[in-house]
């Protein structure tokens, strides 16, 4: 039928090779999306009108029967009369009946198989709906995908890897050198204070561990051994007075009265 020629043309067609040509694979599917549903929604259309004719033909066929059976009946009333002139009468208006019956069964069974041939069609084009709009989120991923890996190679064939690399390479020397005199400056900046501080610091912690544990035994009604306490003491005082002579500034030699 020719609501269903451009249908049949879509669903023949090659999509692959159409999505090749496109300049939009996208836009084409979905475009074939909308074409299929518009016919989808004509035929469904065209299957209302058929069965819509369908059922009034039916009801005329079942009428005409009706006006057969009544002549009949009516026919059969007047030779049971003994009316057989109006029986002729009743008959004749039965035979007519019949001929419309014989019309409207005809007209009824190509109307009825025209439907049940629109039905089917529209049923084979439901499920090529389907399929299209399964197909339809496949074929787009695809589509993105393949622009995606083009765009990606096409960024890379721009690129002089060898190039990048050897500029990395340099930069990292570069780093690591600035490193390297960073390191050096700071032992250089460091020599013999770190070790001297540390030292002191040490004692000063011994300290305060001595004068916990003199108040804790003074506590306890316990004397303190005084040659821990001045140990200590001398220990800490040497220790400060290594610090003062290295941070004092040299004396300059006294020159000779002259003669």
């Amino acid at each position: 039928m020719g609501i269903f020629s451009r249908l049949s043309d879509i669903l023949k067609a090659n999509i692959n090779d159409m999505l090749d040509k496109a300049e939009d694979p996208e836009k084409l599917v979905k475009q074939i999306i909308i074409d299929m549903q518009k016919e989808l929604t004509k035929s469904t259309q065209a299957l209302g009108k058929a069965v819509a004719s369908e059922r009034m033909v039916e009801k005329q066929y079942r009428n005409a029967c009706a006006v057969s059976a009544s002549w009949e009946s009516r026919a059969k009333a007047a030779l049971k009369a003994g009316d057989a002139e109006l029986a002729k009468k009743a008959l004749a208006s039965k035979v007519k009946a019949d001929e419309d019956v014989a019309n409207y069964r005809e007209m009824y069974e190509t109307i009825s198989n025209q439907t049940e041939a629109i039905r089917s069609q529209v049923e084979v084009l439901k499920s090529k709906m389907q399929e299209a709009k399964s197909r339809e989120a496949m074929l787009i991923a695809r589509s993105q995908m393949a622009d995606t890996t083009k765009e990606l190679a096409q960024s890379l064939s721009g690129i002089d890897t060898n190039s990048s690399f050897d500029k990395l390479s340099k930069m990292e020397e570069k780093i690591t050198r600035k490193e390297a005199e960073a390191a050096a400056f700071s032992e250089i900046l460091g020599n013999g204070k770190p070790e001297e501080v540390a030292t002191f610091e040490e004692l000063e912690r011994n300290a305060k561990v001595d004068s916990e544990l003199e108040r804790l035994m003074a506590e306890m009604g316990m004397a303190p051994s005084a040659g821990d306490t001045a140990s200590v003491n001398d220990e800490l005082a040497a220790a400060i007075s290594a610090l003062e002579a290295d941070s004092a500034p040299a004396e300059m030699p006294m020159e000779a009265p002259g003669i």
